[in-house]
């Protein structure tokens, strides 16, 4: 195991002392090539290109030596640290930290950034990342290649958002550029760079942030809140209960798309937009769509309205995480299920209706469970009856997703 391994951040400012020392007693470096240009490192020193991290941390690992590790940025924010204080290479490190290109990035903008989402994307995290662009005014992606400024422009494709493209921070190569969503994939950018993704309604705030990230869900305290707060009289499958079972089956969170057909007043919509989740909104009736919209502003949050009629306007959306199909029976049920969504919710308002639609989930490799929920209103004054509903509420959850992480 080396003697020694000291991580250095750069963000392109002169090197520190305790940097420069490290540097001067290192017999093995790793970096990128402009992190081994540097002319602090050693000529005698053995040099490792980085690419894969994992495979450095192995060589460092049964290195006899000092070993200094140079990264951009913070190397402890979203960096190389963690990798390498991994128990399988059992080392321990000291850290000389520089500004963070996220930070970095802001500052070039002119912008607080204690109120933005920071996210990474690769191929594997690329969509969660672009939800999150979707469903937050003010997110920063920590890209890479074939997950850059180009693929997010492309995955944002019905959400106007503005970019700020940091290429090469620190470098005599820097640029800043900024545009559209949509223009991004007519460019060809270069690594490493950061995006800054902002736009969408923004709720009045009071005061300063208190929090690091966005700010938790505004509006009312609960969930499933009465109609009243969605501006009148809700859809017979919007009921209180009902809306709170689905959210529960459903369990939206940041990074996924959620999936609301027939979202009639925008309730179930604005509730799942409130967890952090991106929401896409459907409906065939322009008034249905306005509400939704209103009811989205009222509460702060973002979401994609989308305006046509189940199945057909759905073959153009982005692949959904989770689904509540709140009209259009049992074709609307199986055109979603062929787009494998790890969990539907719908409802019926009889058995036999609930049967249909349990078969098809049950026939596309579903787990079906349903449950009859009735709900009573009570006039607590008198503790009168004043309004009785009742549906039954199927849940298809697909097996081989289940536990999937991402």
């Amino acid at each position: 195991m080396a003697d020694r391994v000291t991580v250095i951040g750069w963000d392109g400012s002169p090197l520190s002392a305790a940097a420069r020392s490290a540097l001067a007693a290192a017999t093995l470096v790793a970096g990128t090539a402009h992190h081994l240009a540097l002319p602090e490192v050693p000529a005698t020193a053995e040099r490792i290109r980085l690419g894969s991290v994992a495979l450095a941390a192995r060589r460092i690992a049964g290195h006899r030596g000092s070993a200094v590790v140079l990264a951009d940025g913070d190397p402890g924010f979203f960096g190389v640290v963690r990798t390498l204080r991994g128990p399988e290479f059992g080392l321990e490190v000291e850290v000389v930290p520089a500004v963070s290109s996220v930070a970095t990035a802001f500052a070039r903008a002119g912008m607080a950034w204690d109120d933005a989402h920071v996210v990474v994307a690769h191929a594997r995290t690329l969509r969660r990342a672009v939800n999150v662009c979707r469903a937050h005014t003010k997110v920063a992606v920590l890209t890479s290649p074939g997950a850059g400024p180009a693929e997010l422009g492309l995955l944002m494709d019905g959400v106007h958002r503005t970019f700020v493209i940091c290429e090469e921070l620190g470098t005599a190569n820097e640029q800043v550029t900024i545009l559209t969503s949509d223009k991004a994939a007519d460019h060809t950018w270069r690594d490493p760079n950061v995006v800054i993704v902002i736009g969408g309604f923004v709720a009045a705030a009071e005061g300063g942030s208190w929090i690091a990230g966005p700010e938790p869900a505004a509006g009312p305290r609960g969930w499933a809140l009465p109609a009243k707060a969605y501006g009148g009289a809700l859809g017979e499958g919007e009921t209180d209960l009902l809306r709170a079972a689905q959210l529960a089956r459903l369990g939206p969170r940041v990074g996924d798309l959620v999936w609301d057909i027939g979202s009639g007043s925008g309730a179930f919509a604005t509730e799942a937009a409130r967890t952090g989740a991106a929401v896409i909104a459907v409906d065939r009736n322009p008034g249905s769509c306005a509400r939704t919209e209103d009811s989205a502003r009222r509460f702060g949050v973002q979401m994609q309205i989308v305006h046509g009629a189940a199945p057909h306007v759905l073959e153009d959306l982005p692949e959904p995480d989770v689904v509540r199909v709140g009209g259009g029976g049992v074709a609307v049920v199986s055109a979603v299920a062929d787009r494998r969504p790890q969990c539907i919710v719908t409802h019926a308002s009889t058995r036999d209706a609930a049967e249909l639609v349990g078969r098809q989930l049950t026939e596309h490799g579903y787990q079906v469970e349903c449950s009859l929920i009735q709900s009573v209103e009570l006039d607590t004054r008198a503790w009168t009856e004043t309004e009785r509903s009742v549906a039954f509420l199927l849940t298809g959850r697909l097996p081989d997703r289940a536990d999937r992480a991402l």
